[in-house]
């Protein structure tokens, strides 16, 4: 198993699991944060691109990794999702770099599939 595979393994189950405790406040969180993803005034592309930035400058690793797999779901190339990636590097400071290090390393699971 890759490392994209494991991670998107380990994120469904524990979804799973926290989703099947029958909490009405985090159910309710995960049907906003899914909707909030659909296409609206922004694209899609558009709102990945944002929530990959926000999620470099938060320092949330499973978000990043998360938001990279969906940008290359639906089809965006390396340069654009750098683009974004140098952009939260330039808002959030040199405390992102680490951040940015992994993001790069995660990246380039991508070629390797």
């Amino acid at each position: 198993m890759n490392k994209i595979e494991e991670f998107n393994a380990y994120r469904s189950q524990m979804n799973e699991k926290m989703l099947a405790t029958d909490n009405k406040l985090l159910k309710r969180f995960f049907n906003l944060d899914t909707n909030a993803y659909t296409e609206g005034e922004l694209e899609v592309k558009t709102k990945e691109l944002i929530a990959l930035a926000c999620s470099m400058v938060l320092r949330c690793d499973d978000c990043v990794k998360y938001h990279i797999g969906k940008c290359k779901e639906i089809g965006m190339s390396n340069p654009q999702i750098q683009e974004a990636m140098s952009i939260a590097l330039l808002i959030g400071g040199s405390i992102v770099i680490p951040h940015l290090r992994r993001a790069y390393e995660y990246l380039e699971e991508f070629d390797k599939v």
